[in-house]
């Protein structure tokens, strides 16, 4: 409170040290265009510390001192507030008293002029009205303003003294008041009951249209590609209560002082603007009358940010001291290390670096550019022909492009993420966030959150909810193979509800394995929907890919037809010899379905052969059927290219194709698959708790389908890979980077790298990855398009990839040179 600034308090004897660390640590933020302003400490009334950093005009090159005058932005507040208790103390307002009484044009019956002081009112921002209902050339006007109300009456947010909602509506009626009750502009009134009493020099209001000539006038400014551009007022800036009153530092000194005297007002009458404001039930909030109370009135602070301008006044009550940062280049980090620095408390400076010499594919599918980026921490900060500030890291990118970190919509590599947390499968190929929940099998988020606490790991995760991990949770293990009864679906729906408020992406399904094969198409609309009401999305492994590849293409196609959200086909492949050369029709199927207005997408992989279970091969699920099993090797896959990845009932036969298997075992291909799933069903029988028992590499598509698919508008690349089995978990990424984009010419490396990005992250509904454009978190990789190429195969399945040369997880360095640094800044993406 105001008593505490009269009471006598011995000098800080921190305050020496402290000052000397915020000097360093303004000096280090202006080297790196972190802050432009001006910063003064005072004790007791008395300058400890004053300093000017920069520029007050970017036109002129005009040099900040201590005597330029700011735009105050919203510190403007207090001066608002306390013109309107001059006129309260000279009895020409009431606090309480309508604000209608005073403004007769005000079209809300139970406002009263404290609840605009206290931002209690409920009022909406005018910004909003402003830009829905005035001309693109109309500068705002407090008149105007209140017109905007009195026509258009917006509803309030809330019953007036109820709840505290910052309102810069509720200034401006100040202003428009204080002109009415004092029969002059605001700035004339401000000029002869503040500036004058106090003698102050470069204080005034300047607004567009007001008659004001400013002198000492600082511009705001802001920065864009290393360059410094306008940012300054704008046409809402013809109001004035709000903000548009400029003040220098030596000036808010002279007005802090003055608080704790008479000079302006009474005492008594100054101690309401410290006080918090009363809401209804007993309740409070601390603000008074344009200034925020801070630890029962020790502390006493307003910031102010409008355009280029970032400011705060603080008054340390019980200290008897003072802290003024005003900046003007639209860079708010001064103002809170600031007062962290003055209050004892840890600082955290922004660290800046510099990747220069690089043709930059941005990720949205325009030409390479040459180019530099600098990094702030985890994001992206600037790109264009940047320098590098004093004593920066800078990485000589020498002449490769520079790309954003790739986005795996469909990666199984997790779970290895425990005994590798460097990834080296994922990264290696340039991969910066893996998508998990696959195939209709997940791990709640909790478990996912708190297995990136006990090991970090290099690459960020995001997951879906899996179906039937779902129907596991709900059926129990054994009750999979039967359509779920309706109380069933209602806790499966209340289960994903649960992991969709967590953050997951959506739904994922499986429907061609047995855990959701027999889920009734309504099961999955169902649950579907539940992911839409979230805002979710679903992916989905397809009933199937090869014999009733158009019934399910058809049901996803269904999917987003009723649920009216994104869907999008896993793998696409077509997995049935009849149907190769199919893929041209498919995709027409799927731009009908786009052009009906259904939000349909795919990802796909860059092989003609697959990874999966042998029981995929019995699309009836009549693994002891002759016929069945002779369709499969003629049809499905061909058993002389198909090779066992793990095979648990004899461990011998990995690594060998199911036609070197059937030799062995003197009989023909389509006998020896029936035998191996019998001997693998007797295996998990014997071993109940046994994962992973058989897997094979399925020779099923062909090249030209796989190409068509790539190419596809609406494509994105996915490794369906892990961290062993298959090659593309090692190198799908940097596959189509080499065979399809440099080698066949298949796409432009702009495009394959937006299949690779930001078409990903659209496809995902992930925000702030996929693009190198300042904001967007700086996941990189630095490849060599000329090298680039995917070196896994089959029989050496982990060998890396060639011309990665480094890849930035949030703007750490996680591969270079082709190995792993150790550094784990992964983090779980949830869901906006």
């Amino acid at each position: 409170m105001s008593s505490f600034a009269l009471q006598a308090q011995p000098a800080d004897r921190l305050l020496p040290g402290r000052l000397k660390t915020l000097d360093s640590t303004l000096t280090y933020l202006h080297e790196r265009a972190l802050f432009n302003g001006v910063v003064l400490v005072a004790e007791k009334g008395a300058v400890r510390y004053r300093k000017a950093f920069g520029t007050a005009n970017i036109a002129t090159n005009e040099p900040l001192t201590m005597s330029s005058a700011f735009n105050l932005a919203s510190i403007s507040k207090q001066f608002v507030a306390l013109m309107i208790m001059q006129l309260q103390e000279q009895g020409k307002l009431r606090y309480d008293e309508r604000v209608r009484t005073y403004l007769p044009d005000f079209p809300y019956d139970t406002i009263t002029v404290r609840h605009l002081l206290t931002h209690t009112s409920g009022l909406p921002e005018y910004d909003a009205l402003m830009q829905r209902y005035a001309g693109p050339l109309d500068t705002l006007t407090n008149a105007g303003m209140l017109q905007l109300l009195r026509q258009h009456k917006p509803a309030l947010l809330f019953r007036p003294g109820t709840q505290w909602a910052y309102s810069n509506t509720g200034y401006v009626l100040l202003g428009s008041i204080i002109t009415t009750l004092s029969g002059m502009p605001v700035e004339q009134f401000l000029d002869r009951q503040i500036v004058k009493p106090l003698k102050l020099k470069n204080t005034y209001a300047y607004y567009l249209n007001s008659q004001t000539v400013p002198h000492n006038r600082v511009y705001g400014f802001g920065r864009e590609s290393g360059r410094n551009v306008s940012n300054d007022l704008i046409r809402l800036d013809g109001v004035i209560g709000d903000g548009n009153i400029y003040s220098s530092a030596e000036d808010l000194l002279v007005w802090e002082q003055a608080l704790a005297t008479e000079k302006l007002i009474r005492r008594r009458t100054m101690q309401e603007a410290f006080t918090p404001v009363e809401l209804t039930g007993k309740r409070s909030y601390p603000y008074g009358f344009g200034w925020f109370v801070e630890d029962g009135g020790k502390t006493l602070a307003h910031t102010g940010s409008w355009v280029g301008f970032l400011n705060v006044l603080v008054r340390y009550v019980d200290k008897q001291q003072t802290l003024v940062v005003l900046s003007n280049s639209s860079e708010g980090t001064a103002r809170r290390v600031a007062r962290d620095i003055l209050e004892g408390k840890t600082v955290t400076l922004p660290q800046t670096k510099l990747i220069t010499n690089v043709r930059l594919v941005d990720g949205t599918g325009t030409p390479a550019r040459q180019s530099a980026v600098r990094l702030r921490d985890d994001r992206i900060w600037e790109t264009g022909n940047l320098t590098a500030f004093p004593n920066e890291p800078v990485t000589d990118g020498h002449g490769l492009v520079l790309a954003p970190g790739f986005i795996d919509s469909h990666s199984h590599h997790v779970s290895g993420l425990s005994r590798q947390p460097d990834a080296p499968a994922v990264v290696n190929q340039g991969i910066t966030t893996i998508v998990s929940g696959q195939d209709g099998g997940s791990w709640a988020m909790d478990t996912l959150q708190a297995q990136l606490r006990r090991q970090p790991v290099a690459v960020n995760i995001a997951s879906y909810t899996g179906q039937a991990t779902l129907r596991q949770q709900v059926m129990g293990a054994n009750g999979l193979y039967r359509t779920a009864k309706p109380d069933e679906v209602a806790r499966m729906k209340a289960l994903l509800r649960i992991e969709l408020g967590k953050g997951s992406l959506g739904l994922s399904t499986g429907l061609e394995y047995e855990s959701a094969f027999f889920s009734s198409r309504d099961e999955v609309i169902q649950l579907a929907q539940v992911a839409a009401d979230s805002g979710g999305r679903y992916m989905s492994h397809i009933r199937s890919e090869d014999i009733s590849l158009d019934d399910a293409l058809e049901e996803i196609i269904q999917i987003g037809r009723v649920t009216k959200m994104p869907v999008l086909i896993s793998h696409l492949k077509i997995a049935l010899r009849d149907k190769w050369g199919q893929s041209t029709r498919i995709l027409a199927q799927l731009e009908r379905a786009r052009a009906e207005g259904i939000n349909i997408t795919a990802d796909c992989y860059p092989y003609d052969y697959w990874n999966s279970t042998l029981r995929v091969l019995f699309p009836k699920r009549d693994y002891t059927n002759a016929a069945s099993a002779e369709f499969a090797v003629n049809q499905l896959f061909d058993p002389m290219q198909s090779v066992l990845v793990r095979f648990a009932p004899n461990p011998a036969y990995a690594g060998k194709t199911v036609g070197e298997v059937a030799t062995l075992r003197h009989e023909n291909p389509a006998q020896t698959l029936m035998a191996l799933i019998g001997d693998a069903s007797a295996y998990a029988k014997n071993n109940p708790e046994a994962e992973g028992i058989e897997a094979i590499m399925g020779k099923s598509m062909d090249e030209p389908d796989v190409a068509n698919f790539l190419a596809w508008p609406h494509t994105n690349i996915c490794s369906d890979g892990a961290n062993d089995g298959h090659p593309r978990g090692y190198g799908a990424f940097t596959r189509v980077l080499g065979r399809y984009v440099r080698d066949q010419k298949l796409m432009p490396l702009e495009t394959a790298i937006q299949k690779m990005t930001s078409l990903t992250a659209e496809h995902l509904g992930l925000t702030d990855r996929g693009l190198i454009a300042p904001g967007y978190y700086a996941d990189l990789v630095l490849l060599n398009p000329e090298t680039v190429q995917d070196n896994a195969r089959i029989g050496s399945n982990k060998a890396l990839s060639s011309g990665i040369e480094a890849v930035w997880v949030a703007g750490q360095l996680v591969y270079q040179g082709q190995k792993t640094t150790g550094a784990h800044p992964g983090v779980l993406i949830r869901r906006k």
